[in-house]
């Protein structure tokens, strides 16, 4: 950066000496031209000491002020020209404003001051011994550029990485507080000095810097700049072996840069942090948690499970004609007979196998960190090197800490996972599922928050990609077991934080459930009684995944949801509901209708009646989801419940 500074700073240099020896030769306004000359060369004797310090100054303001500075000595040298004037013809045409040495020679005082400071805030903390900045001019007009310039130039500079993370922590703030203002510290080059501290400072500086990081990635144009600034192979280098206080804050981070632009995923993954992450959130939840559960050959966790099972002829049939459901007609409720069968398939022993039901506990009531915002901790004494840190340490943090990084990894995963196939693989494909359904029966609030949504994300791109759903959901698969188990422990409970993500999860996975599986209908239906309407409107969409023709098994869901008792709930969400309870309502009764029309309990409750009343609806048959299904529905229901009768 030398060398460019240098080559900015050359032509000012220039243009100043230009200016003085014009003045020097000026024929009219004699002594307001020498007035200029003195402070040109002050100017000048400023800038060659810029030019000596090169290697110390901060680019981003020296382009900004030696760009102000050329300006003005432009205009200078313009004026000390006319001055020069020698002929009385020339002096009679040559017009000079009596403000315009006035307004030149403070311009060329706001450079000087300019300078000074651009010279003082790249200077060390040991040459500056604490002396107070303030503004420079340029930044009359917007003192929080300054102020940026300031913070960022402590970074660079080499100062005491208290200092540095001093300055770290104010750019927290102002990211915090305005989205414009982060947009300014990425602009001015704050990305890469965060980044070092974040490899090299102490515990509070990684985690002041982790979170300005976090703060700095508000859009897409943003998190592809920090993510072009090698932010991806730190992360996951402190991810690996930094001390989990700073964990906790890459892992929230790393969920918001991914929340805000999807397309970093890939990099991430790239990275291992989906491994790294997977393993956090392992750890103490099931046993062996330091290993990654790929086996070789790019085998799952759920393939070892598979080898050890008989495969039924069932097992190989197409995913729409093999209905599975991962929990079977005698589901076990004891998570941990599950971890433990999963680990003893993976070769453990009885004592292992008993330390894994131990370990399957979590602690409860973690706290959630405050929208990005995890606490402080003030450690300016430990050093916290990343490259001696090992993961190994992890047992010995306090509880508090373990439970926000297990919170904070469910939460980068779900972000990570969010419509994207090759993460949710590697989720899949991990221990992920089996601690995510260990962390739904056993979790802290947030932490059982985070594993749902994350779970919901996964089950959505499944459901997209039959591969993914035949391989992550497998009915001899313990993890797949345990998942649905939790999820329909969920829906059965009513647990109003966690139901709607449990809710779609149920409908995404609606083609691996087997005929005989019956036992969610019922609890799905029962949400449809006089509940919230955006509880109705996610259940009636998930038991039209049941129900829809796309279903193999549509019949038999059709005749589970009325044997619940799902034509009447629908019948009042259909008359009296909201309109976005409407449309998945009349929906669904129109997929009961087709599919079993000959059903006693629809002509009971009069549903030809309901959907004629739908024809008439104005906002329900203009909806391209029900126009071409209401009248078949209506049609199929009016020919099988004419010919019964008929019969009678």
């Amino acid at each position: 950066m030398s060398s460019i500074v240098k080559e900015i700073l050359a032509s000012p240099i220039q243009m100043a000496d230009q200016v003085s020896k014009m003045a020097e030769e000026a024929q009219n306004f004699r002594q307001e031209c020498l007035e200029l000359k003195s402070k040109t060369e002050k100017l000048a004797g400023l800038l060659r000491q810029a030019a000596r310090n090169s290697s110390d100054l901060y680019e981003r303001p020296t382009r900004r002020i030696i760009d102000d500075t050329e300006q003005v000595l432009d205009k200078a040298l313009v004026l000390v020209t006319k001055c020069r004037a020698n002929s009385l013809i020339k002096k009679l045409f040559t017009i000079i404003p009596a403000t315009a040495f006035r307004k030149t020679s403070m311009q060329l005082e706001n450079s000087v001051g300019d300078v000074q400071w651009l010279l003082r805030v790249s200077a060390s903390a040991d040459e500056r011994d604490d002396e107070y900045l303030g503004l420079p001019p340029i930044a009359a007009n917007e003192p929080i550029l300054c102020l940026i310039w300031e913070q960022v130039a402590i970074l660079l500079s080499g100062a005491s990485l208290e200092e540095r993370s001093d300055a770290a922590a104010s750019l927290v703030s102002l990211a915090r507080d305005n989205d414009r203002y982060g947009k300014l510290i990425i602009e001015e080059g704050g990305v890469p000095p965060l980044l070092k501290l974040l490899k090299e400072g102490r515990m509070d500086g990684q985690e002041n810097a982790a979170r300005a990081i976090g703060l700095l990635g508000k859009d897409p144009e943003s998190v592809e700049h920090i993510v072009n600034a090698g932010v991806c192979s730190v992360f996951a280098k402190v991810l690996k072996e930094g001390h989990m206080k700073v964990q906790t804050v890459v892992a929230w981070a790393i969920s918001e840069l991914a929340g805000n632009h999807p397309k970093c995923q890939d990099h991430f993954a790239q990275n291992n942090a989906i491994r790294l992450l997977v393993s956090h959130l392992a750890f103490e939840t099931i046993q062996e948690h330091s290993k990654y559960a790929i086996a070789n050959k790019h085998k799952s966790i759920h393939s070892v499970v598979l080898a050890s099972n008989t495969s039924t002829p069932h097992d190989e049939e197409d995913d729409n004609k093999q209905i599975v459901h991962p929990m079977g007609n005698q589901a076990s409720s004891q998570m941990s007979n599950i971890v433990s069968n999963t680990m003893a398939i993976k070769g453990m022993g009885a004592q292992a196998q008993a330390q894994a039901q131990a370990q399957a506990q979590i602690n409860p009531n973690v706290n959630d960190l405050p929208s990005g915002n995890p606490k402080k901790h003030h450690n300016h004494n430990a050093h916290v090197s990343i490259a001696g840190t090992s993961i190994k340490g992890r047992e010995f943090e306090d509880p508090v800490t373990k439970r926000e990084m297990k919170a904070m990894a469910a939460r980068a995963l779900w972000m990570l996972s969010r419509g994207n196939l090759t993460v949710c693989r590697s989720i899949t494909e991990s221990r992920a599922l089996l601690c995510f359904a260990v962390l739904l029966e056993k979790g802290a609030e947030d932490v059982q928050s985070y594993s749902a949504m994350a779970l919901m994300e996964i089950t959505a791109v499944s459901e997209q990609h039959a591969e993914l759903r035949r391989s992550a959901f497998k009915p001899t698969s313990p993890a797949a077991k345990a998942v649905v188990e939790q999820l329909i422990k969920i829906i059965e409970k009513e647990e109003q934080e966690l139901l709607i993500p449990c809710v779609r999860s149920v409908g995404n996975l609606a083609r691996t459930f087997r005929a005989t599986e019956t036992r969610l209908i019922g609890p799905l239906v029962k949400l449809l009684d006089e509940r919230e309407a955006h509880i109705c409107m996610e259940v009636a969409i998930a038991l039209n995944k049941f129900a829809c023709t796309d279903n193999y098994l549509h019949e038999n869901h059709c005749n589970a949801i009325i044997q619940a008792g799902g034509a009447k709930h629908l019948i009042q969400l259909v008359y009296f509901g909201e309109q976005m309870v409407q449309i998945p309502s009349v929906t669904l009764l129109c997929y009961i209708a087709l599919h079993v029309p000959k059903s006693e309990t629809l002509a009971q409750e009069e549903v030809l009646i309901v959907l004629e009343w739908c024809t008439k609806q104005a906002h329900l048959i203009d909806d391209s989801r029900i126009e071409a299904l209401l009248p078949e529905a209506k049609s199929r229901l009016e020919l099988y419940q004419s010919r019964g009768r008929g019969f009678r």
